[in-house]
């Protein structure tokens, strides 16, 4: 399994293949707000360990193996946004706070996390129920 950092990387480097079609290591460092040298390093380590293919000067590609995670590391900080938009987080600090606790969850948390969205999906009166136990319990305070 990738590390924390490999994975906010193969993340990025997916969402950028989906969204403009490819994945410059100056995109990648401006998305990821690192120095150009640390993601050509970053690069070369995914591509050693099989998540992407780079050539120098010429870009990269993720291989089946990256593509597969890149979708579900972004299926898990979508859902986690989810989710904390249905509990009330303020959306001033929602990509905060899943930065801060997506890599730090197991794989079955998430997939507990994603039963529960969609639980409330299929249940809107749910959502509105506990939105109106948050304001009481505001209130309370």
């Amino acid at each position: 399994m990738p590390t924390p950092s490999m994975e906010d990387y193969i993340e990025q480097i997916y969402m950028l293949i989906e969204s403009k079609g490819y994945a410059r290591v100056s995109d990648i460092a401006e998305a990821l707000e690192v120095h150009p040298s640390s993601v050509t390093k970053m690069v070369q380590k995914l591509d050693k360990d099989g998540y992407l293919n780079y050539e120098k000067y010429r870009g990269l590609i993720l291989t089946p193996q990256g593509k597969k995670i890149g979708k579900r590391l972004v299926y898990r900080h979508e859902l986690l946004e989810q989710f904390l938009e249905i509990i009330g987080v303020d959306a001033a600090n929602i990509y905060t706070d899943v930065e801060g606790i997506e890599h730090h969850l197991s794989w079955n948390s998430i997939d507990r996390i994603g039963d529960l969205v969609q639980y409330f999906e299929k249940n809107p009166d749910r959502e509105k129920e506990l939105a109106i136990l948050r304001e009481e319990a505001d209130q309370e305070e």
